[in-house]
């Protein structure tokens, strides 16, 4: 079977569509006379003909989404959340008073917009600042983890596991210890990137609601990071 029998009709589209583009820089600046059919500009923009919704696997989306993938590979990026997870590690286990151990879960690319439709809710979302960069970034502890270090920091057993209170919001306490472990969490982070570029990581604000924190434009990319966290015998 030939390489051309074995593109798919994606491909062959977005070949046809290169060509044509090289030959609108031809010798005399003539625009091609190449209409698009209906059929080929759904193709391009990725829709589903039998759904009409948009497919981000296909056309444009997908285009622009490859090309975020050099996002993964930012120099050193590695490093500096491995030496963060070490830090956190001590730093956590000083806070709680008990065997605290952090690791890297995964680190993708992704858009903003899509970030927010992610979260886990109920959760707490602090946005922090980044000062010398002049950008903000957010962090989001789940409920799980919340109750978990309140339950710890209250004198809970190590044998019950923390259950969430289903119908309120999270109370003034609670935030506050929140606001505390954050604290350790930006300073660590700040650290971590000391040796690579110094910069100050610096509590901004705590919400609940994701609508309430657009630090960034909707089809922005971003960097999401997920630290898990276990304790001793939770």
């Amino acid at each position: 079977m030939t390489m051309a029998e074995e593109m798919t009709e994606e491909e062959k589209a977005a070949a046809e569509w290169e060509k044509m583009a090289a030959e609108g820089g031809g010798a005399d600046g003539e625009e091609p006379a190449r209409v698009l059919n209906q059929d080929e500009i759904d193709l391009l923009l990725g829709f589903d003909g039998g759904a009409g919704k948009n497919d981000r696997s296909n056309g444009i989306y997908a285009i622009l989404d490859r090309s975020m993938m050099s996002y993964e590979k930012l120099p050193m990026l590695e490093v500096v959340f491995d030496r963060l997870v070490r830090l956190l590690s001590s730093s956590l286990r000083n806070f709680t008073s008990d065997n605290v151990d952090v690791s890297i879960d995964s680190m993708v690319s992704m858009r903003f917009d899509d970030y927010m439709n992610s979260i886990p809710l109920p959760a707490m979302l602090v946005v922090y600042r980044a000062v010398e960069w002049e950008n903000f970034g957010i962090i989001t502890i789940d409920s799980a983890q919340i109750y978990s270090t309140v339950d710890i920091l209250l004198g809970g057993r190590k044998t019950a596991r923390a259950m969430r209170v289903e119908g309120r919001p999270y109370t003034t306490i609670e935030q506050d210890i929140v606001k505390r472990m954050v604290d350790l969490v930006l300073a660590d982070m700040s650290a971590s990137f000391d040796p690579l570029s110094p910069v100050s990581f610096q509590f901004d604000r705590l919400e609940s609601n994701p609508r309430l924190v657009q630090i960034t434009r909707p089809n922005s990319p971003v960097l999401l990071i997920r630290l898990r966290v276990d304790m001793e015998e939770r």
